[in-house]
Formats: structure tokens, C-alpha cells, sequence
């Protein structure tokens, strides 16, 4: 069976991103896929991505290679503002389409893209790989076991790591609200995706975000900015199976709780712990106790269902949505995160945004 051709839109291997999760979530992945080009902003630096990679091609412009008879998989790791072009532009040539998510800048953006996607009849698929963590993927089978009981409500309370009092040069279009990456949108946004596939869909949602810290301090340029983008996300609703949620997600790092997720049921509760709060890529720990227990206690995931993926928590969730996607592209199924999915998950966040301005008077 021959591999599926990947061509990237923004892949440097000094890169935060693209080259320290993609590469290695997709190199464990050789039977199914092969990275073998790349565009990016200029010739130049895809030219020097693809020497230092061992890439076989390096298009000059993005267009060039969705244009590509050689690609059979474009996979955009752009920043959000550029998402909406190069997604469309892919779906256009009739490619199969991974991007990053947030899929748009807003809720119009996905909803076209989508609509887009599936007037093309590609598979298009977004990466919110917290959905595709071992630790998340077992904690939905203790929940539908009936560990906890009937699930009467859900807590969160998280560190972003981010949008705090510092920043540095590269990231610091992360508290300008008009980028479409925020802490709302990222750590929150990954979050909430994996507590849908755990706990069900949401029947209301709805949130106060407070901007607390507005001068951030670039460490690395000695600059201070102006943030636009809310640091304090306070968030209340009810599941369709009527539990009620409720998170508190907060701008840098606290020295108290940086990532707690607890489920209360009937029968027993759930603790799931991690060092921050972006359960995308933190590494996660389940504790639970249920029926006479009275104390929790670590709840081991199975060591079997680590096996065959990449050692390292990021790359691992990657690459387990990177496997959906191959299933969906080999076999016509549709089991990877979708774009329709991704118009879902904005439709949430932006309600959260729409009842805090309603309840600021905006």
C-alpha cells in the first residue's frame, strides 16, 4: 500500500511547533505517511526546511504545492490569521486537508471552511489531539464502565502558562485578541474538546472573561506590550445528560492548583491532574475512588494502550489523530476530528464570548 504524501504550510526545524510534534508524530507513523515537501513564507526558508528535514521538495509559495500532483495531504501549521487562505486554497486543488487548530479566526471562518470541505468531498480533519490522548481515551471508558456512577457534574480549574505577565517575541501575538489565538481558543478551546468525547455534548455553555493583566513585559526584547486578550475565562454549563460544568482558566502560572479536571458521580469520583493546563499536550494522571473508597488513589492506564506510540506526550497525541486521519483517508471513514467538529467547538467558544460581553454591557 503506498504511503500518503504530506506537504507542509509552515514547517521550520527551529520552529515551537510543526518540527518538535508533527515530524516525530508522523515519523512513527512511516508505514502510512511520508513528509516530502514543503512551503513557506519564502522560497528561501522552505529551500532551508527541506535540506535540513531531508525533504524532497521545497515549493516555492504555498500555491505551488497544493497545486502538487506529488501531495496527496496538505497539513497547515500556520499562524490562525492565515488559516482561512491556506485552508481554502488547498480544498480548492481537491487535497485532503490537516490544520491546526483553531480552524479559523472565529466562528464565520470555520463554518465556510466547512462548508467548503464538504462541498469538495475531501477528508479534512483539525488537530485537536488532546481528544486523542491515551490518558483522555481511557478516562472515557472508566466514565461509559460506569466507574463514577450517573455523572452529576464537572470541574476545572487551570494555568495557561501563557497570556501571564511575561511573553516572549515569538509568542507574543498570543495576547492580541484579533489573532484568533488565545487563551480561550488554545488551551481552553483543546480542553473543552476532550471533555466533550469524555462527558457528551454540551446542551448550554455560557462564560465571563476579564482581561486582568494589559501591559506584558517581552522578555527577550525589553518591550512592553498592550494585551487585548482575556486572561481570567470563567465558564458554566450543563451536558446534555444534564451534569453540570464549570472551569476557571487563568493566565500564567499560580502556585497552588496549575490543572485539576474532576468528574463527580453517583457511585465515585475522578481527578485528572497535569503540571499546566493545556491538556493538548501536558501530561495527564488520572486518580479516582468509588463505592466505600474514601480516599483517591492513582488509576493506571493500561500499558498496552501506549504501545507502538511515540514515547513523548506531544508527538503522542499528535500522532494519534495523524492515525484517525490515515484510517479516513484509506478507508473513506470519517473517525479523525473534522471540520464539521471544529465549527461545534467554535459554535461553544463563541457563545462564551457572546454572554460575557452581553453580561459587560458590550
Amino acid at each position: 500500500m503506498s504511503k500518503i504524501k504530506v506537504g507542509f504550510i509552515g514547517l521550520n526545524p527551529d520552529s515551537h511547533w510543526a518540527s518538535t510534534a508533527h515530524i516525530p508524530a508522523l515519523k512513527s507513523l512511516a508505514d502510512d505517511f511520508e513528509v516530502v515537501g514543503v512551503a513557506n513564507s519564502t522560497p528561501e526558508s522552505g529551500k532551508r526546511s527541506a535540506e535540513a528535514l531531508g525533504l524532497k521538495h521545497a515549493f516555492d509559495t504555498p500555491m505551488d504545492l497544493v497545486a502538487s500532483d506529488g501531495i496527496d495531504l496538505v497539513v497547515v501549521t500556520v499562524k490562525v490569521p492565515y488559516h482561512f487562505e491556506l485552508v481554502s486554497a488547498a480544498l480548492e486543488a481537491g487535497k485532503n486537508v490537516h490544520c491546526e487548530w483553531p480552524l479559523g479566526n472565529g466562528l464565520e471562518e470555520a463554518r465556510k471552511l466547512s462548508a467548503l470541505a464538504k462541498e469538495k468531498g475531501v477528508v479534512a480533519t483539525v488537530g485537536t489531539q488532546m481528544r486523542a490522548a491515551v490518558e483522555v481515551e481511557y478516562l472515557g471508558k472508566l466514565i461509559a464502565d460506569g466507574y463514577v456512577g450517573e455523572v452529576l457534574s464537572s470541574t476545572i480549574v487551570a494555568d495557561a502558562g501563557g497570556w501571564g505577565t511575561e511573553t516572549v517575541a515569538d509568542l507574543a501575538y498570543l495576547n492580541d485578541k484579533a489573532t484568533g489565538a488565545t487563551m480561550l481558543t488554545i488551551p481552553f478551546g483543546h480542553t473543552l474538546a476532550g471533555v466533550r468525547d469524555v462527558l457528551g455534548e454540551f446542551k448550554d455553555i455560557a462564560g465571563r472573561m476579564v482581561l486582568r493583566r494589559d501591559k506584558v513585559k517581552v522578555t527577550d526584547t525589553g518591550e512592553t506590550l498592550t494585551a487585548t486578550s482575556e486572561d481570567q475565562i470563567m465558564v458554566n454549563g450543563v451536558f446534555e445528560s444534564g451534569a453540570a460544568f464549570s472551569a476557571h482558566y487563568r493566565g500564567g502560572m499560580s502556585r497552588g492548583t496549575n490543572f485539576l479536571w474532576e468528574i463527580n458521580g453517583t457511585e465515585g469520583d475522578i481527578q485528572v491532574r497535569a503540571g499546566f493546563g493545556h491538556g493538548q499536550m501536558a501530561q495527564l494522571s488520572l486518580f479516582g475512588a468509588n463505592g466505600e473508597e474514601t480516599e483517591m488513589h492513582p488509576l493506571a492506564v493500561p500499558a498496552e494502550l501506549y504501545e507502538g506510540r511515540p514515547e513523548e506526550v506531544i508527538p503522542r497525541n499528535v500522532g494519534g489523530i495523524y492515525a484517525l486521519v490515515a484510517g479516513d483517508i484509506r478507508n473513506g471513514t470519517r473517525n479523525a476530528p473534522s471540520f464539521a467538529d471544529a465549527v461545534r467547538l467554535h459554535e461553544l467558544l463563541d457563545a462564551i464570548e457572546r454572554t460575557s460581553e452581553k453580561v459587560a454591557g458590550r
